[in-house]
């Protein structure tokens, strides 16, 4: 059996973190939530690279992104689910 495509590792987090190499856009991706050991599928809308990441919901601007359990800043372009999130759309709130 195959690993998981992405990562997630808090049942709150809004993103997982793509753990091969490329995701392809169009393909649907498994997820694994390393709290509590449960399955995901996403479809990459994106390609999106190696530890970057993709969006398990749609995300609204304003909206907080959570990983690992801590905010790591705010949506400023709105992402739909299994969109790639990244610099040109999160950016952090210290400024």
């Amino acid at each position: 059996m195959a690993g998981p495509d992405f990562l997630v590792h808090d049942a709150a987090d809004t993103v997982g973190v793509v753990v091969v190499e490329t995701a392809e856009a169009g393909k649907p991706l498994t997820g694994l939530v390393m709290e509590t050991g449960e399955s995901l599928t996403v479809t990459s809308l994106d390609p999106i690279p190696l530890g970057h990441k993709i969006a398990l919901g749609d995300l609204s601007v304003g909206d907080t992104v959570l990983k690992y359990g801590h905010d790591i800043g705010k949506i400023v372009a709105a992402v739909k689910k299994g969109g790639h999130v990244h610099t040109q759309n999160l950016k952090t709130k210290r400024w």
